[in-house]
């Protein structure tokens, strides 16, 4: 499957375990090229290899640079592409044309300017590379890099800038290299590679990813970020690109991660209706402080749930009162769990991110590590109605899958395609933490928090497995009207749990009394409030926090 490190520099180029499927019929998704207004765009995904080095950058392996090649006939290259060299070849950059005719939305850079050069930095690599910056003409900006294995300058046609009104800002988004192995931190003549994404990012922002680095020269605070630029979508019709309800399913059914369990995990997923079925309950403050509120049984979809409106306490759900029903539902019921997707346009409507949603009744206990020493925590950690999430990205040009997000507690992190374990055909591997549900890409233990003490993710293998397509169903796609009717329990704005679920004074003291010396619990594990719902994330109209 070409998802190994290869010798340097790269020469494994990654592909997915299966050929993609031939997707439902639609408008414009998987057609290859993208119009953005006065611009139309294409994924090009093949490279000429430009120059290498061979060490610094991620596991002091180097990084490779690279022009993307060939090129189709009318389209011009916004910049050069690079990567590390501790993965296989996989990514993209995009290329351009003008798509109405116009003579102004691009133009030839007017020179460039030479950024660095390894000639003089004693960088071990393939020869010598030179990067350098396009300047644009008075109106436009650059997108990209270019990069030569000589001194001489890059011809004028070999990129193109954008007018500047057609462009949005742009940040440093993954580390690619310097020549240590450890990112710049103070060092004035320190030199970055990183990659590039739009600034803002969600549902309704119009801010493309070109694919394109930029180099951070000398620290923080002296980049030339500011000096590049990505891609904005201007056409009125952007959804258009997006895929229809029938290929959201094909999407699905391609690529749905099979999710195992650890071995001792007690507490599984089930589906949200078979938690209401079997005994959740509705709490609502009361006016009188001294009584204690009576739960009132929610109807097996939510329709009894209080719809919209502020999440300020008044309402929360919680376990059915009798201590069996109590212990049966906090176990989960795996053979009824279901995941629930929600699919929206990302980066300008190039990605697809289909968000795929689980449900737990219930959180375990946390165990801390301190040094060699493994400590329960008692209750700290548990919580009552556990969500979590992985968004699969693909994207709009062809249905391919490049980006797995693994929801781990208040954050997470995104791996490429390249980076992931794949099950059946192109079904990505995804780990859930025992007794937390973080999900992780690979078995083994995670560490959480820093210094003496860490809160302990351990992930493994057992018969507890979850192949999300089994049991799907798509909750929300506001791009996608009214071809998608949401449940009311998606509308409960308000707290799954209730706010406190044991006293976490008490716990923390005794575990406290326990630990050596003067190490001190990490501060993410005082006390739990209630989760809310997925519509209340960040990530539902935003990007993934990382």
């Amino acid at each position: 499957m070409g998802n190994s490190s290869s010798t340097l520099p790269i020469k494994t180029v990654f592909k997915l375990s299966s050929p993609l499927p031939s997707w439902p019929p639609g408008e414009g998704f998987a057609k290859g090229t993208i119009d953005l207004g006065e611009l139309e765009v294409c994924q090009i995904t093949s490279f000429n290899k430009v120059w290498s080095a061979t060490k610094g950058g991620p596991d002091n392996v180097g990084a490779t640079f690279y022009e993307p090649s060939p090129i189709p006939e009318g389209f011009h290259l916004l910049g050069f592409y690079s990567q590390p060299n501790n993965k296989p070849l996989f990514g993209w950059a995009l290329a351009v044309k003008d798509s109405n005719g116009s003579s102004s939305a691009l133009a030839q850079p007017i020179d460039y300017t030479l950024i660095w050069s390894s000639a003089s930095r004693k960088v071990k690599g393939d020869g010598n590379g030179y990067l350098w910056l396009p300047t644009p003409p008075e109106g436009y900006k650059a997108a990209g890099m270019v990069v030569t294995n000589t001194p001489q300058k890059p011809p004028l046609d070999k990129v193109r800038c954008v007018r500047s009104d057609l462009t949005e800002p742009c940040e440093e988004e993954t580390w690619i290299w310097a020549q240590k192995k450890a990112p710049t931190i103070d060092e004035a003549d320190g030199f970055d590679i990183y990659s590039l994404r739009p600034t803002n990012r969600g549902i309704e922002l119009p801010g493309v990813r070109v694919g394109t680095f930029t180099v951070r020269n000398g620290g923080p605070g002296s980049t030339i970020t500011s000096s590049l630029a990505c891609l904005k979508n201007v056409n009125p019709n952007k959804n258009s690109y997006m895929p229809n309800l029938e290929q959201v399913k094909a999407l699905f059914r391609a690529y749905a991660p099979l999710i195992y369990f650890h071995p001792d995990e007690k507490f599984l997923p089930s589906s949200v209706n078979w938690y209401f079925d079997n005994g959740a309950l509705l709490y609502q403050k009361g006016e009188d402080q001294s009584s204690k509120p009576v739960g009132i049984k929610v109807e097996q979809d939510g329709s009894n749930l209080p719809q919209g409106g502020a999440n300020d306490g008044s309402f929360w759900l919680d376990l059915p009162v009798d201590n069996d029903a109590k212990e049966k539902v906090k176990k989960g019921d795996l053979s009824s769990a279901q995941v629930y997707l929600h699919a929206k346009p990302i980066l300008g409507s190039t990605f697809t991110d289909i968000g795929i949603w689980l449900f737990f009744p219930f959180n375990g206990p946390a165990r801390a590590k301190v040094g060699p020493l493994d400590i329960p925590l008692g209750k700290i950690g548990e919580h009552i109605g556990d969500w979590e999430h992985l968004t699969l990205r693909v994207s709009n040009f062809n249905g391919e899958l490049w980006l797995l997000y693994l929801s781990q507690h208040s954050k997470g992190q995104w791996v490429e395609a390249s980076e992931l374990e794949f099950g059946s055909g192109n079904k990505p591997v995804a780990y859930a933490s025992l007794n937390g549900h973080a999900l992780y890409r690979k078995p083994g233990t995670v560490m959480q928090g820093g210094g003496e003490v860490g809160i302990r993710n351990d992930t493994a293998k057992s018969k507890f497995v979850m192949d999300t397509e089994k049991g799907f169903s798509i909750v929300a796609g506001q791009y996608l009207g009214s071809a998608i009717v949401e449940p009311p329990w998606l509308n409960y704005l308000r707290k799954w749990g209730p706010r406190i679920v044991y006293d976490s004074a008490d716990e923390v003291e005794k575990i406290q009394n326990a630990l050596p010396g003067n190490v001190k619990l990490p501060s993410e594990i005082f006390g739990e409030d209630g989760p809310t719902g997925p519509k209340l994330k960040r990530s539902w109209s935003g990007d993934e926090v990382i």
